[in-house]
């Protein structure tokens, strides 16, 4: 059953469903491809039900969860489609090395101007007040969204000695749960459903210490634990996990923050930025 095209699955199980289950699985095999790009809440609005009736419709399928769920509607999309759906900007088999470059380009650009589109000012302003406020600045992600929170790291200890980003999950969750009020963490997930993204910004809001997350989707786990949420453009689909248009829009997004902290705190960060200049100018030849 486990190999069974998902489609198959659903017909084959569809007396089984609820009736709540039942309006999930419609809109499934009405609306495949926007699913992929859909978090379990997006689903569930867009289909009137609760978010537990959707994992129950990915466990009558004898899916784990959501995230099977989504790997399973991609293979099957890609099988119809002859493999080429899930490439990026419908890149086919067939295209040649320029065809390639420009729909890539074209996937970023696009990426980068949902980003502008999704910025709101009065946000960006109320982060950078966050960013100024805090006495400790943590930057968390796993995965991709690690390589994306240690750029963000990369560039504000540059002008401030307050920010810092750990590698490792467990050190992430040790030094979330010893961050205090006056510390702030500023917490990185695509999805806003990583299990231990979600879990820091848990342990972070129950010891009253705000956060800034930056996720795609406006209603996912991590929004619901988050003080401020801040969105980046760029659609990722299940087997395109850690695109880099996803990271292209993240890091646009964080550049906007940096330089608008930069700018609020001029003096000061230009001062620390000709400190940490210094500080490598001798380890280049």
């Amino acid at each position: 059953m486990a190999n069974t095209d998902l489609f198959t699955r659903i017909h084959a199980n569809y007396q089984d469903f609820t009736k709540a289950e039942k309006k999930v699985a419609d809109f499934v095999l009405l609306s495949p491809s926007d699913v992929l790009y859909m978090s379990i809440t997006d689903l569930a609005d867009a289909c009137a039900v609760g978010d537990t009736s959707v994992f129950r419709f990915c466990r009558t399928l004898r899916l784990q969860g959501y995230q099977e769920f989504k790997m399973n509607l991609a293979q099957a999309i890609n099988s119809e489609d002859g493999g080429t759906a899930q490439f990026a900007g419908e890149i086919k088999l067939d295209d040649s090395i320029t065809d390639v470059a420009r729909k890539v380009l074209g996937t970023n650009i696009a990426a980068l101007n949902e980003t502008f589109d999704l910025i709101k000012p009065d946000d960006i302003a109320h982060a950078v007040d966050m960013i100024h406020k805090a006495r400790r600045v943590v930057f968390f992600g796993v995965g991709s969204s690690l390589a994306t929170a240690l750029e963000a790291n990369n560039k504000f200890m540059r002008i401030t000695g307050k920010t810092s980003c750990l590698f490792d999950s467990h050190l992430q969750a040790m030094t979330a749960a010893l961050l205090e009020p006056q510390d702030l963490a500023v917490v990185i997930s695509y999805s806003g459903s990583t299990k231990d993204c979600v879990e820091i910004a848990q342990l972070c809001q129950q010891n009253q210490v705000p956060v800034i997350g930056i996720t795609r989707f406006s209603k996912s786990p991590l929004t619901h634990h988050s003080n401020l949420v801040l969105l980046s453009g760029a659609n990722e689909g299940p087997l395109q996990g850690g695109s880099l248009s996803a990271k292209i829009s993240q890091l646009y997004l964080l550049d906007v923050l940096f330089i608008e902290y930069f700018k609020q705190s001029y003096d000061q960060s230009s001062e620390s930025r000709s400190k940490t200049t210094a500080a490598v100018a001798d380890k280049l030849f």
